[in-house]
């Protein structure tokens, strides 16, 4: 009988000592990439010292976060909060400043589970909320306890021993589980040698940020000289803000890998190379150039960003009405009668220093103003322009003469040998404004071709170009005739 006492006592006590110990003993690994480990170590947009971003034309931006850290020595995690949401992972750097030896990254995650209704609900799956509801007679609101069943087309709740859902109120959840977060991050598995304080610096690249120039000239009354303002135009909507930013923005046209693998190597070497007043310095880098700005700015999230870039006053400037032709003319007879065309509006200005200018300008859209009678400005047009470097010319159209009237008729077609043709031409040139003006012809001829005849001198400046100058006085016809013979 003592012998059953016993064992009834000490049976429950023997079976708990048993389960405790045939527990597995977690691995060290397995300890520091707990939830509780992770959420230890982490650091936020407070710790950040300094950041620098770099911006290209092609929807491209380079990041470099530094920030002031207390990482624990050994191996851990940590959690590197307030990056883009639109990062490129796989270009991540990371180097510790202070001890550029001390810190290895062994792994790195890119979390973006961010947290909102539907993942929260999804997470709560099979755990208890509480449900809140307000009382129509007490006008208070009553507490249930409730477990989440399932989240499918609404969530549906265990209430007690009954089943519900479209339940009226607001839920209430314990707390955020761990595996979601409220920001992108990235979370690093780390070796750490140093034990003290210590700067990091994060380099990666971003998409959903780019820059481009806006130009505006204002003409004088005579056309013939001209003010230019160039503002930068930066949109921001990489997915995070940039605070006092050391800002870089590089021209040119820069090669991309089409399914978006960077090469980290080339893009951190362009991070590490270092025109109005407090406003941007030019340089040369690799085949492009860049401006690097001389103060720190503020570019928040989902922002458009204006700053001055370039002035410019007194820039010489020369009007031109081209006419240009279609190269469809010379390909055979053109019946009926003869086509209105028109000349276009265009003026040309010299990239160089002695016209106040002789800095590599940007690509970007050219808004043209002038003045009229009573003093006011107005648009007169724009156009675009690429990439032009120092001494090169800046050729704007403005739009088409509104007084100079162009029509052209096909006058000739004969057939001279199997491949051999002569085409005859006239173009007329009606000049209704207030003074004489010269239109500049552009006609691309085809095949092999030759002159026969012609009212006007020409150059042939192309291989399939003839180029006439036509003076056209005021209120005035100027005619072109010409026959060319062709060899297709």
């Amino acid at each position: 009988m003592k012998i059953k006492k016993l064992y009834r006592m000490y049976l429950p006590l023997l079976i708990m000592f048993l389960v405790f110990f045939s527990q597995p003993v977690p691995a060290q690994d397995e300890v520091s990439q707990s939830p509780e480990a992770i959420k230890k170590m982490s650091t936020g947009i407070e710790n950040q010292v300094s950041v620098a971003l770099t911006v290209y034309n092609a929807n491209l931006g380079l990041v470099k976060d530094v920030r002031e850290l207390n990482i624990d020595s050994g191996r851990g995690n940590f959690r590197f909060m307030d990056v883009a949401s639109q990062i490129m992972p796989a270009s991540v750097l990371i180097r510790s400043l202070t001890s550029p030896e001390s810190l290895t990254i062994l792994e790195q995650n890119y979390e973006y589970d961010l947290l909102n209704p539907q993942k929260l609900l999804d997470k709560y799956v099979g755990r208890k909320v509480k449900l809140f509801s307000k009382n129509t007679y007490t006008d208070k609101e009553d507490v249930v306890e409730a477990t989440l069943l399932s989240n499918n087309d609404g969530p549906v709740y265990q209430i007690g021993d009954e089943i519900t859902f479209n339940y009226p109120g607001r839920i209430i959840f314990p707390n955020v589980p761990d595996d979601l977060i409220s920001k992108p991050t990235l979370v690093w598995m780390f070796d750490n040698k140093l034990a003290s304080r210590q700067k990091v610096e994060v380099s990666y690249l971003t998409t959903g940020i780019s820059w481009h120039a806006d130009y505006v000239i204002k003409l004088n009354e005579s056309d013939e000289m001209a003010d230019l303002s160039a503002w930068v135009t930066i949109e921001n909507m990489s997915g995070a803000a940039y605070n006092d930013a050391k800002l870089k923005l590089v021209a040119g046209d820069i090669n991309r890998v089409r399914d978006e693998r960077e090469y980290r190597d080339t893009m951190m070497y362009a991070a590490k190379t270092a025109l109005a007043e407090e406003s941007f310095k030019e340089d040369e880098f690799f085949e492009y150039h860049i401006y690097t700005l001389q103060r720190g700015v503020t570019i928040k999230e989902n922002q458009t960003k204006q700053i001055s870039l370039i002035k410019a006053d007194g820039i010489p400037v020369k009007k031109e009405f081209l006419y240009r032709g279609n190269p469809y003319y010379y390909r055979g007879r053109i019946s009926g009668e003869s086509e209105k065309e028109k000349a276009g509006v265009y003026i040309e200005m010299e990239n160089k220093k002695d016209n106040n200018l002789g800095i590599p300008l940007p690509k970007g859209t050219v808004r043209v103003y002038k003045n009229d009678k009573e003093g006011g400005m107005e648009f007169i047009g724009e156009d675009s322009i690429d990439h032009t470097p120092k001494n090169e010319k800046v050729r704007i159209k403005v739009g088409d003469a509104f007084d100079i009237a162009v029509n052209r008729k096909q006058t000739a077609w004969e057939k001279i040998a199997h491949n051999t043709y002569e085409a005859e031409f006239e173009l007329s040139f009606r000049n209704h404004k207030k003074e004489d003006v010269a239109v500049r012809v552009i006609e691309p001829v085809q095949g092999d071709w030759k002159m026969i005849t012609s009212t006007h001198d020409y150059k042939k400046t192309e291989a399939s170009v003839a180029e006439f100058i036509i003076p056209v006085p005021k209120d005035n016809e100027a005619i072109l005739r010409y026959r060319v013979r062709m060899v297709f």
